[in-house]
């Protein structure tokens, strides 16, 4: 991506740079997120945190956004 600027992010407790903006997809593979999981921006405040999409949807990031992968689909109780 043209003009892209380098950002510091952290993805499951680890530091990376990334450039700004980047896609969904180029997330998942900086954070080597495994299949099964997604990647989830933390928000601030009572809101649910915001689902990145594993794609290229273009995503605007700020220098100091966390980031963290859960599992795609929980089974409680099996």
């Amino acid at each position: 991506m043209p003009d892209a600027k380098e950002v510091h992010i952290t993805i499951d407790r680890k530091k990376y740079e990334s450039p700004n903006p980047t896609t969904g997809h180029a997330l998942y593979v900086l954070g080597n997120i495994q299949p099964g999981y997604d990647l989830f921006r933390e928000t601030h405040g009572p809101g649910d945190d915001q689902l990145i999409p594993n794609d290229n949807t273009v995503i605007e990031l700020r220098d100091g956004e966390k980031f963290y992968s859960a599992q795609s689909t929980l089974n409680p109780g099996t």
